[in-house]
């Protein structure tokens, strides 16, 4: 039993010690055309802009959803997808202001 598990330790440390570089090359992408407006989007998604148009879209969606009265099942799913759309926004937000670290993506200086 010990010389299995010697083995199968033995093994684990020889892949890890020759093949980190593998890691790093996962990590750096395919460069495909689509990656960079996808780049982009997520980075629009967390600038003072998004902000504000997501903090407006909470407070209108939850007055239509209190205030509304009477709308119909559509109409309340519509407004619940753009709350859900604004809320993901403000979220990204407000990660990005507390810990300098975006939801979507890492913002330069932030954690490792």
């Amino acid at each position: 039993m010990r010389k299995m598990f010697f083995g199968a330790a033995a093994l684990a440390a020889v892949v890890v010690l020759f093949t980190p570089g593998l890691a790093w090359a996962a990590q750096a992408g395919a460069g495909l055309a689509w990656e960079g407006p996808l780049q982009t989007l997520t980075r629009s998604i967390q600038g003072p802009v998004a902000f504000a148009i997501s903090l407006l879209g909470v407070v209108v969606c939850g007055a239509m959803l209190v205030f509304g009265g009477e709308i119909n099942e559509f109409v309340r799913r519509a407004i619940m997808l753009v709350l859900v759309v604004a809320m993901i926004a403000f979220a990204a937000n407000i990660l990005t202001g507390l810990f300098n670290y975006g939801a979507l993506v890492p913002v330069a200086g932030g954690l490792p």
